[in-house]
């Protein structure tokens, strides 16, 4: 791991662990092994540290996301595969995923809301997308395309946010099967 990875690394596990605000510059460099202008070097700010951080964590993610969204006609497989995407990006990085989603929760003004807000704003525009197309499918829809695509994604996060409540390691595994009953629930609503 060369240095800038060793800072990325780091200031995941701290920001992680104590929050963005409790963790300063001076204790990401020491616990690097790195000076502060190195710090600096890479990443200008504490801030742009964490916009590096966020960018190269979630770039597949997102990419994944907005291409499992591609509605060929079939709503519950293209929600179900939406789904998988949001299960693996946490089973794979779940102390990032747990504090992505979180910092979404901070006040407006802060920092953390602020780097993660355009993340999680093209990951929503992503699953809205997907109601837009189909909405010659639901009858129902009128309008409320951003009110579904906030229904699913809240609901896969809370099932995801409540598997690592669970889970005593850190780690969390979503089969197939809790994914399919999550969608079929959310259809069964959308369609009552």
């Amino acid at each position: 791991m060369d240095k800038r990875e060793q800072i990325l690394h780091i200031a995941l596990e701290l920001f992680y662990s104590r929050g963005y605000d409790a963790v300063g510059v001076q204790e990401i460099a020491e616990k690097s092994g790195v000076s502060k202008p190195t710090l600096y070097y890479y990443f200008k700010s504490k801030y742009g540290l964490l916009e590096q951080l966020l960018k190269e964590g979630c770039t597949r993610f997102v990419e994944g996301l907005e291409q499992a969204a591609n509605f060929t006609g079939d709503l519950r497989g293209t929600l179900w595969a939406c789904a998988r995407v949001f299960a693996d990006f946490a089973e794979q990085a779940p102390r990032f995923y747990h504090l992505l989603f979180s910092m979404f929760h901070f006040p407006h003004e802060s920092a953390p809301y602020q780097a993660v807000r355009p993340i999680v704003r093209r990951q929503q525009r992503a699953v809205e997308q997907i109601f837009e197309a189909a909405s010659g499918q639901l009858g129902n829809m009128h309008g409320r395309q951003k009110q579904f695509s906030l229904g699913f994604a809240g609901l896969i996060s809370y099932f995801i946010e409540m598997k690592f409540e669970e889970s005593k390691s850190g780690e969390i595994c979503i089969s197939d099967e809790e994914i399919y009953s999550l969608v079929h629930q959310f259809m069964h609503g959308i369609y009552s």
